[in-house]
């Protein structure tokens, strides 16, 4: 099928149908798809918030529940995550002028002496996805890294990321060090990776561990809220 065959099909398709579609592209993977559907829906005159929260989000939404029920593995949500920030270098530079407000921002990196940065990406990803504003550190962070990007992004969240049994403790000495300057209460701190668990999480003062992404871009959602309610409630 030629391009402008398939530029047709996409724009024969009403509102409803195109959301749809893009539901199905995303699911797929399918970043060139995605990306024209974005288009299109901004031609139809489609705010970019619109666009996001009821093409984009939502189709990684069931992306993330399918991820989390062991129906899709991590690489087709790689690529799922990938046709979904073909759509997000569209929106970007528009939500921006909106000056819509992403749903919370999360400072991500997976901690010293660790490499392994799947995991963190994925989530880095979904978290993306589901319209927050993400900024990656990378990997092998020491504590003044966590600290030098609090300070710089002001963050919600931060999230730490840990694959090897010899790394994890370093949680406890980053989460520590924010106690130490009194900066603990300001973060929600989030902890991932395959060899944690809950028990972890807590005994290092997290606030939550996250088993995998879905979880992760749950468990923000429902702490970002808690938080802004009983700030408002003050």
């Amino acid at each position: 099928m030629s391009d402008a065959e398939g530029e047709f099909d996409l724009r024969t398709l009403d509102d409803a149908e195109l959301v749809e579609q893009v539901h199905d592209d995303l699911y797929n993977g399918m970043k060139p798809e995605v990306e024209l559907a974005t288009r299109i829906f901004l031609e139809r005159g489609w705010g970019p918030d619109k666009v996001l929260n009821d093409a984009l989000v939502e189709g990684m939404r069931v992306v993330g529940v399918d991820f989390r029920d062991g129906i899709l593995f991590v690489p087709e949500v790689l690529l799922a995550a990938n046709a979904m920030k073909g759509g997000m270098e569209i929106l970007r530079p528009l939500l921006a002028e909106t000056g819509a407000e992403p749903i919370g921002k999360v400072v991500i990196g997976t901690v010293k002496g660790d490499i392994h940065d799947i995991g963190k990406n994925l989530v880095g990803m979904m978290l993306e996805g589901a319209g927050f504003e993400v900024i990656d550190i990378g990997i092998n962070n020491p504590v003044e890294k966590y600290l030098d990007a609090l300070e710089q992004h002001k963050p919600d969240i931060l999230g730490m990321s840990a694959l090897l049994t010899t790394t994890m403790p370093y949680m406890k000495v980053v989460i520590d060090t924010l106690k130490q300057k009194n900066l603990r209460e300001k973060y929600i701190v989030l902890v991932g990776g395959a060899p944690l668990n809950d028990e972890f999480g807590k005994a290092v003062g997290a606030d939550a561990y996250c088993r995998d992404a879905a979880v992760a871009v749950e468990t923000a959602k429902a702490l970002i809220a808690a938080k802004r309610a009983a700030a408002r409630a003050h």
